[in-house]
């Protein structure tokens, strides 16, 4: 199945196509592609204070384009099911609760698995193309449940980690936590930044904090959670996603989840941009996750429309953009549903787990 214009879905790595063609060149190391140059995976550079300092919004500006995203692109019909089947790809199914148990764990590894309900698989024509998501997001104390359960898959486990979703406890204690992840077999961290950095514009702070964070996730994924709807501005959401890059961050994220704003589309605008300006600047790539309040397939096809016209094609897959919305993976199947039946079908026959 394609995109609408012409992309299709594929799980093979760029060094998996090229295994075979002798010595690596740049161009086979590297994880995307913008405006014709290929970029590196983000390695991180010494803290630019200017470039900090001189980022500008332009608030009422970012808020017409954000306004625009969902009338700009149409997709119907078997378009619009492999744009949601990207979805569901680019998906982090997450639990993260007080009550969370590691049977739930275990469900939700099973949902991970087999997101879309084996006979609507059949249904679509789509066992060929083994319909995962993209990594399970848990607490550290579940981590080797979730990596024992999603054992054998190409499903990667991502913990929360440094005193999530607060980022306060003792910044000892933060490093400690990634560490024990990484060991105990997550392939990415998620990562909470001391949001009175930002407030105070204490910019090497923050560089230092990720950048340690970076160090101690060794092989691991980092994902920076920036707690966007605590940062009371747009100018500072564009300061926070700089300095993170800068300090070698493999992924920015808007929220925890937790927040009382999480991920909107105009600070989605202003970190991809962020992201698309660190590109042109570096020749690396960082990806991109927005979490927290997207819930609907039609949400979903507003974020993947927002990162091909920002970022391009590269920027939609799962190594460079995550949905956390674990919310949404119901409203998607009931879209799909639709799609070969002509029928919606109530919200209980899709349960998350």
């Amino acid at each position: 199945m394609t995109l609408h214009d012409g992309t299709r879905i594929d799980n093979s790595s760029s060094l998996e196509r090229h295994a075979l063609r002798g010595p690596i060149s740049p161009a086979d190391t590297a994880i995307a592609n913008y405006a014709g140059r290929d970029l590196q995976p983000n390695r991180g550079i010494p803290l630019n204070l200017d470039w900090v300092n001189a980022a500008r919004v332009n608030t009422s500006a970012v808020e017409r384009r954000a306004q625009t995203i969902g009338t700009r692109r149409t997709v119907k019909k078997e378009w619009q099911a492999a744009w949601l089947l990207r979805a569901i790809m680019c998906m982090d199914l997450t639990t993260l609760s007080g009550d969370d148990t590691d049977e739930r764990v275990r469900r939700l590894c099973a949902k991970a698995r087999q997101p879309i309900q084996m006979e609507l698989v059949q249904k679509l024509g789509i066992e060929s193309l083994n319909i995962k998501v993209a990594a399970v997001c848990v607490y550290h104390r579940f981590v080797e449940t979730a990596r024992r359960a999603i054992e054998g898959s190409s499903i990667h486990v991502a913990a929360v980690s440094t005193g999530f979703p607060a980022g306060l406890s003792p910044f000892e204690e933060r490093v400690a936590e990634i560490r024990r992840s990484v060991e105990a077999g997550a392939d990415e961290i998620d990562v909470v930044i001391t949001r009175a950095h930002v407030f105070g514009g204490k910019w090497q702070a923050l560089y230092d904090e990720v950048a340690t964070f970076k160090n101690a996730c060794g092989p691991a994924h980092l994902k920076v959670i920036l707690g966007t709807g605590d940062l009371l501005t747009l100018r500072n959401v564009a300061r926070a996603s700089a300095v993170a890059m800068m300090a070698g961050a493999d992924f920015i994220k808007t929220s925890t989840g937790k927040e009382a704003t999480n991920a909107t589309l105009p600070v989605s605008l202003v970190m991809t941009r962020a992201i698309r300006e660190y590109a042109q600047e570096t020749g690396m790539a960082v990806g991109f996750k927005p979490a927290g309040g997207i819930r609907t397939a039609k949400q979903s096809l507003d974020w993947l429309a927002l990162m091909k016209e920002e970022l391009g094609d590269s920027w939609l897959r799962a190594d460079l953009f995550r949905f956390g919305a674990s919310g949404m993976l119901g409203d998607i199947e009931r879209q799909l549903e639709h799609h070969v039946t002509g029928r919606y079908s109530a919200d209980y026959r899709h349960p998350m787990a």
